[in-house]
This record gives C-alpha cells, sequence and structure tokens, in this order.
C-alpha cells in the first residue's frame, strides 16, 4: 500500500514538472513569437507589422496569466535594451516614447483575450470578441498615450489627427489579424489539452 502511494506520488510530482516545464517553453515562445513578428514591419507612424496577431496568440492560447506573462516578458526584454520592438528597436525610450502606449497596450490585450478564453472557452466567435475588445483597449490606451506624449514634446496634435495617423489606417489589417488569430488559437486549443 506505501509503495503503491509512493509510486503514484512521484508519478504526480512527475506529470507536475512537465507541465510547468511546457508551461514555461509556451510562454517563452510566444515571447519569442511576438518579438520575430514585431520585425516583419511597414514603416509607418506607428509600424504595422504582425505583433497583434502574436499578442492575441499568447492570450488565446495560454489564457489570462501565461498569455500576459509571455507579453510582459517581451516589453521587459525590449526595455533592457534587446531589439525585440518593430524596426530592431529597443530600451526604455521605445515604451515611453509616442508610440510606446501601444506596446505597453500589448499586455492589457492579451490579459482580456486570455480571460474571455479562460472564462467562456476557445469558442471562434468568442475568440473574435475577446480579440476585439482587448484591440480597442490597446488602442485607446496607445492613442492616449500618443496623444499625451507628443503634444507634451512636439505639441499642437488633436484626438482626430491621431485617430487618422495611428488608428484608422490599421483597421483593416487588425480585423484580419483578429480573424486568423482566432482561427490558430481554436485550432491549437482543440489540440493541446491546459
Amino acid at each position: 500500500m506505501n509503495k503503491r502511494n509512493s509510486e503514484k506520488s512521484v508519478s504526480r510530482s512527475g506529470d507536475k514538472l512537465r507541465l510547468q516545464i511546457r508551461d514555461m517553453v509556451m510562454v517563452s515562445l510566444c515571447s519569442a513569437i511576438i518579438a520575430v513578428s514585431a520585425q516583419i514591419t511597414i514603416p509607418t507612424t506607428v509600424p504595422f507589422t504582425l505583433q497583434t496577431l502574436a499578442v492575441f496568440l499568447a492570450g488565446g492560447v495560454l489564457g489570462m496569466k501565461k498569455g500576459t506573462i509571455s507579453v510582459l516578458i517581451y516589453v521587459l526584454l525590449g526595455a533592457a535594451g534587446l531589439p525585440v520592438f518593430a524596426g530592431f528597436k529597443s530600451g526604455v525610450i521605445s515604451i515611453i516614447g509616442p508610440t510606446g502606449g501601444y506596446i505597453i497596450g500589448f499586455i492589457a490585450t492579451a490579459a482580456i483575450v486570455g480571460f474571455f478564453r479562460d472564462r467562456f472557452g476557445s469558442k471562434l466567435w468568442i475568440s473574435m470578441i475577446s480579440m476585439a475588445i482587448g484591440l480597442l483597449v490597446c488602442y485607446s490606451f496607445g492613442t492616449i498615450w500618443f496623444t499625451v506624449v507628443y503634444n507634451s514634446t512636439e505639441g499642437g496634435i488633436d484626438l482626430v489627427k491621431v485617430l487618422q495617423l495611428c488608428v484608422l489606417p490599421f483597421l483593416l489589417a487588425d480585423a484580419v489579424k483578429i480573424v486568423i488569430a482566432a482561427i490558430i488559437s481554436n485550432r491549437i486549443n482543440a489540440i493541446v489539452k491546459h
């Protein structure tokens, strides 16, 4: 009896360790995917990249806690000087600069998408709604940040102009990214047990 209990305990410990290792690998992998996606870019005022797609996937596949951690790791790596932001930029200046609010907004986006996945499952329509809400929060945070920072350094830009520069050109592409990310995360969640 004691031997059987001991074997079950060892087996449970081994399973727990495997899950912890898998989680660390998945979180690290998502951080790396976000970094790589940031380099697939078309330069504009706010660079057009695949970052948001990767952030959606982090939250949609990993859930709230691990998805948010993966994005936070990405942001911290960039702040520490690794060239992981769009255009191989890095450093705290990228975060406190005019477009830094969108980078910080990625953390909230992953948290929102992950919360919906954890709470309501990973059905396609739930994923799309959560990603749209996450993107709206990211846009809101980034746009307000851009307006405040730009006006404090350059002066003379209003909200309408910021929306024209930083949001409107990206709406269609981001809608496509939501559809793609929702489909991919839905398929991954159907295969991977959490």
